[in-house]
């Protein structure tokens, strides 16, 4: 499952047995990308409270499925293939809508979102790109041009800390070696109006 000592569900105690509750799925999973911060709960406890409110808070302006999108492209070009695959089924299961699904991953994969995206959209996805690979270029003018396209700075925001978790989240994949082993794919809160609320179902 990783490279690194992990404690189960069913042998935890104390603080991590409390986290473990509070975010189990079905069949009392705990997703591997969480379960991999067991030897340190705390750190468990900012990973989830980072993830809900950057991803599914109710305040966020963006649909879930677009917000997924960024995360699973983002996942993509990082080549953390446990991300991108918990996120596409995450995108999957919000656009309740295999075929399109289906051709924004062949999309991803060839780098031809801009075929299929609206200006808007693809203008996010080429910050995310930018935001992940050179984030030391990135320049006001370019947040400039977004602004240029009705996106406010609100949005701008939003869609910065959403890549940015992600981007987190990919490295402490790829750094400890996580895999999607005996994992149910892409798992979310469901409650966007309790922070607090950290179940995946």
């Amino acid at each position: 499952m990783s490279w690194i000592k992990v404690i189960p569900f069913e042998q935890a105690t104390g603080k991590l047995k409390a986290i473990y509750n509070k975010i189990k799925g079905p069949n009392n999973q705990i997703d591997n990308v969480l379960s991999i911060h067991s030897l340190r709960p705390h750190t468990l406890a900012g990973h989830m409270a980072l993830y809900k409110n950057t991803l599914h808070h109710s305040n966020n302006t963006f649909p879930n499925w677009f917000l997924e999108l960024l995360g699973t492209y983002t996942s993509y070009i990082n080549k953390c293939d446990y991300c991108y695959q918990h996120h596409f089924e995450g995108m999957k299961r919000f656009l309740n809508d295999d075929k399109k699904s289906e051709l924004l991953k062949s999309h991803i994969e060839n780098d031809s979102l801009k075929i299929i995206l609206s200006k808007k959209e693809f203008a996010l996805v080429n910050y995310a790109k930018q935001l992940t690979l050179e984030a030391s270029s990135l320049i006001e003018s370019d947040i400039a041009y977004l602004k240029e396209l009705d996106i406010n700075d609100g949005e701008i925001l939003e869609v910065n800390q959403v890549v940015s978790y992600f981007n987190y989240a990919n490295r402490t994949v790829l750094g400890l070696g996580v895999n999607t082993k005996n994992e149910i794919l892409g798992l979310s809160p469901s409650n966007k109006n309790n922070e607090d609320s950290w179940d995946h179902k």
